[in-house]
């Protein structure tokens, strides 16, 4: 959400920002909304401000003025009614619209309408020069017993899959390398629920309706699956009032993540890249504004040390205006090789949301002076597990159609050199 008071003293500034993003969002309505809203909190004030004195009149009368107060004190009540009742509706509109309004770029962002312009800011490591034509990761895991897609659609429909075998091992492995590797630079470790009420989903910028829909909501409730522990972690501090001492805080949840993924993705959706239900370890930072830039960057320093680790070549990219998405104002992805479909696939991304989030979710931290301001949040993807195995597969596969184990994993796998069928 972004500051009320911003926008109206910097509408053509807010404008500029959303057309960069390439939002449609109809600021000059929120703007006249937002004075019909204040206008009316007003005539409420007003109104509730004459029925007190209306009421301390009355305890002094008698006889006909006193009657005739009393008629004036229910025409009183009858009209705030009417008025507190326009000003609910008022107030949820606004509400509602506040929620949609997507977070403003950072001007140091390359401006552009998509991913045609992202900019790849460094290339990684060496691509195997294979002797053999490399297969995908879908047809390497089907062969292998790892993967069935089949069952998973029959249990639970398109867009989801089990792991069987080594494919469980494999998830865990990742799991317990990226856990270790994160505990041993300064994360809380968490293990977070997998649904969070309505207010979380929302206040992190998680929608369940509009052009970047993810969330399932669960029917007759409060609640939604999360599509990230971004979101679960984002609420762990909500209404608290931090200490400037305490921060940044590195939080570091593993969980699993549900996404509707609607809409067709092209060619290179297939198999683990793009599912319904995956497991994620993600990066999360309550940080002071002034080392969100920081922070941002050491995120993304982590995400390229975990996949060096696992020696897979990739390329670093920073998101362009157009394509940053509503919460970011600042984004960069890290895109895997993956020799199956012969080009780069996105396999983790950090964002600075600014106060965005912190808005949302009232979380503030008290600086020593005594003033009380809105924290910075920034998340960061360290493993998702299901696009890391698409890289691994297709990357450590061999001609005979065994699939090596990447060395940073082999602890994490004891007994395990290979997948073989």
């Amino acid at each position: 959400m972004l500051d009320i008071k911003f926008i109206r003293e910097n509408p053509d500034k807010v404008k500029d920002g959303l057309a960069k993003k390439g939002s449609e969002f109809d600021l000059d309505y929120l703007l006249k909304l937002d004075e019909k809203r204040r206008t009316k909190i007003k005539e409420v004030d007003d109104l509730r401000a004459r029925q007190n004195v209306v009421s301390e009149e009355v305890a002094g009368m008698s006889g006909e003025a006193k009657e005739k107060k009393i008629a004036e004190m229910k025409e009183l009540k009858l009209k705030l009614g009417d008025l507190e009742f326009e000003l609910k509706a008022l107030d949820e509109e606004f509400g509602e619209l506040m929620q949609r309004l997507p977070n403003l770029p950072l001007g140091m962002v390359p401006v552009g309408k998509d991913e045609k312009d992202n900019v790849e800011l460094r290339v990684w490591g060496q691509k195997r020069d294979f002797e053999f034509t490399p297969k995908d990761h879908l047809e390497l895991g089907m062969a292998l017993d790892i993967i069935d897609f089949e069952t998973g659609a029959k249990v639970s429909g398109s867009g989801f899959y089990y792991l069987k075998n080594e494919g469980v091992l494999l998830e865990l492995a990742l799991i317990h390398y990226t856990l270790d590797f994160l505990a041993k630079n300064g994360f809380t470790l968490w293990l977070t629920p997998d649904i969070s009420r309505k207010r979380f989903y929302l206040g992190t910028g998680y929608l369940p309706k509009g052009p970047e829909a993810q969330t399932y909501e669960i029917s007759e409730s409060d609640l939604g699956l999360i599509a990230t522990s971004e979101v679960t972690l984002a609420g762990i501090h909500a209404d608290d009032i931090l200490e400037e001492d305490s921060l940044p805080l590195r939080y570091a949840g593993y969980s699993h993540c549900f996404r509707q993924e609607a809409g067709g993705y092209g060619k290179y959706s297939r198999g683990l890249y793009r599912v319904h239900q995956f497991t994620k370890v993600e990066m999360f930072a309550y940080a002071r504004p002034e080392e969100s830039e920081r922070l941002h960057e050491e995120f993304l320093k982590l995400e390229e040390e975990l996949w060096q680790g696992l020696e897979i070549p990739y390329r670093v990219v920073e998101m362009c205006t157009g394509d940053l998405g509503s919460q970011a104002a600042r984004k960069f992805d890290i895109e895997a090789w993956m020799p199956g479909r012969g080009e780069y696939g996105e396999v983790t991304s950090t964002s600075n949301t600014t106060d965005y989030q912190a808005r949302n979710l009232s979380i503030r931290y008290r600086r020593k002076n005594g003033d009380v301001e809105f924290v910075h949040t920034l998340n960061g993807t360290a493993m998702a597990t299901s696009r890391a195995i698409v890289a691994i597969l297709e990357n450590y596969q061999e001609k005979d159609g065994s699939v090596s184990i990447p060395k940073a994993l082999k602890p994490y796998m004891p007994g395990v050199t290979e997948s073989k069928r």
